[in-house]
């Protein structure tokens, strides 16, 4: 994997991903190439999320541990150079196979979202995914991502 030129931080994101706040679940992006791409999530107490998940006891819900993970597989899809022109499409998550949770994730920490392109077939692909902290895995899942070939980012019908 490759150093980044520049640094793909969350203004870069926001002009790659459709999401907006509170959804936007990716801060910034390590390294990537056309294969791989790591990324960061920084996990903090003012997210709110963490007002009903846990009261007293917070911990990042893991369906948003996987968002943050299928962000970071859109991202990873807008760097291959092949595919840069799919940007102005919507991409829908198909799938979550074999996802296992193994660590609570809390606020202060850093989760790194680790992703690799397993399979494209046409407008379907598939992603081996691996969140982690310090380290130790939080979480693993392979994600399946279809383009929606019918709707913009902004989800408008394309002419």
């Amino acid at each position: 994997m490759s150093k980044i030129t520049k640094p793909a931080d969350i203004s870069e994101i926001i002009k790659l991903l459709p999401h907006g706040y509170p959804m936007l679940l990716v801060d910034r992006v390590l390294e990537y190439d056309d294969k791989e791409l790591k990324a960061v999530k920084n996990v903090t107490f003012n997210e709110a999320f963490f007002q009903g998940h846990f009261p007293g006891k917070p911990i990042m819900p893991g369906v948003l541990i996987l968002e943050a993970l299928g962000q970071a597989c859109g991202l990873l899809l807008f760097q291959n150079p092949s595919l840069r022109h799919l940007r102005d499409y919507l991409f829908f998550m198909v799938g979550v196979d074999q996802a296992k949770f193994k660590r609570v994730v809390t606020p202060g920490d850093q989760l790194l979202l680790n992703v690799g392109v397993k399979r494209i077939k046409n407008n379907y692909f598939s992603f081996e995914t691996r969140a982690t902290v310090d380290d130790e895995t939080a979480a693993q899942a392979v994600i399946n991502l279809m383009v929606n070939k019918q709707n913009d980012a902004k989800g408008k019908p394309v002419q």
